[in-house]
């Protein structure tokens, strides 16, 4: 149970490290602002209240969907 626990809390991690890298180089891509403003402020215009909800319910469906998917197959 507890190694469950773990895997569970590491694969929304992960999820949630791949949502964020991805807003960061939207970021700087061609039409983002953060050429022109900087890391930091990148960085505080991705994190945002409304972004981690979010993220936190994309990754939690993620999880639930991969797990079932690894049961039924």
């Amino acid at each position: 149970m507890k190694k469950n626990v773990w895997r569970g809390f590491i694969e929304i991690g992960f999820i949630l490290f791949l949502f964020y890298s991805n807003l960061l180089m939207g970021e700087f891509e061609r039409t983002g602002m953060g050429h022109k403003r900087g890391l930091v402020w990148a960085l505080s215009d991705i994190f945002t209240t409304s972004n981690f909800t979010i993220a936190i319910v994309a990754a939690v469906i993620g999880y639930i969907l991969v797990e079932f998917l690894r049961t039924r197959l």
